[in-house]
């Protein structure tokens, strides 16, 4: 579960992002907090994965609070102004919503906030993010939205304006372009290798010819990408 603070003077914009909040699977509002001063007494003695926060409350600004905090979790800024972006790169701010923002668009933002590595999170969560074995974003469903971790997925299946992504159990249909999906994934773990066809580098069980094996599944080669697959596969092993 990814344990969310809300930081905001605005009680319609807590009501915004908690409805957001809940149509996410595992995004769980643990706090909500209407200033920075109320926000930093509950973080001296809670941690949380994801901060959002907004940049002008009243007495302490957005950006003053978070230079208070030692170990700041991730942070997704959500303002209705835009001239902030270069201070909030100097903070490792992870995006930036900019009020009225769409459930799309704060789905992006999660995404891009859960797949990079926390300051505050759970110490096995941690520990492996800093190996680099987890990566996790949110894709639609046919009827909801599921949390996706890279390391249970075997391979992905173009089907026109959808995909079906194989894991390690069962399979899911998505609401996304195969190439939308390409970009989520990590460039070190997948490759293209068909242009209907993604697959992990690590459950590759062999190759034939032009047809991988992953577990019981098998996946073509395209032979626009067979020569520089056959290269990454040889010098992999």
């Amino acid at each position: 579960m990814i344990k969310c603070i809300i930081v905001d003077d605005e009680p319609l914009a807590h009501d915004l992002v908690t409805t957001f909040c809940k149509r996410i699977p595992h995004l769980q509002v643990v706090a909500q907090c209407y200033d920075a001063f109320e926000a930093l007494e509950w973080l001296n003695s809670n941690n949380v994965d994801l901060m959002f926060l907004d940049l002008h409350m009243p007495e302490l600004k957005g950006f003053e609070f978070l230079r208070t905090l030692q170990a700041p979790p991730k942070v997704i800024v959500t303002t209705a102004y835009k001239e902030h972006a270069l201070e909030g790169y100097e903070l490792a701010i992870k995006d930036y919503l900019v009020k009225p923002f769409s459930f799309e668009r704060f789905l992006k933002a999660v995404n891009k906030a859960i797949g990079s590595p926390s300051s505050v999170s759970n110490k096995q969560d941690n520990s492996e993010e800093k190996e680099g074995h987890v990566s996790r974003f949110f894709v639609k469903g046919e009827k909801e939205h599921y949390q996706i971790n890279t390391k249970d997925i075997l391979y992905v299946e173009a089907k026109g304006n959808y995909a079906t992504m194989f894991m390690e159990k069962g399979e899911i249909l998505v609401h996304e372009k195969i190439s939308g999906l390409e970009e989520l994934l990590p460039e070190s773990g997948f490759l293209r290798v068909h242009r209907s066809f993604i697959v992990s580098l690590n459950k590759i069980t062999s190759m034939k010819g032009d047809i991988l094996t992953i577990g019981n599944h098998e996946v073509p080669i395209g032979q626009t990408y067979s020569k520089a697959i056959r290269e990454i596969i040889l010098n992999k092993k």
